[in-house]
């Protein structure tokens, strides 16, 4: 059963640090993880009464 959760712990590990790896090394090669920026307006109507 420890095996089983050492083997558990180290993908985790593994994984996050490949997480971190790709989130950096993403928009070399083309993964683009920014968000879509645009400027929205509406009108709003006040009710000052």
């Amino acid at each position: 059963m420890m095996r089983i959760l050492k083997l558990l712990f180290f993908l985790l590990i593994v994984g996050g640090i490949g997480l971190v790896g790709y989130a950096y090394v993403g928009p070399f090669f083309g993964a683009d993880f920014s968000a879509p920026q645009e400027e929205i307006r509406l009108p709003v109507t006040l009710d000052a009464s």
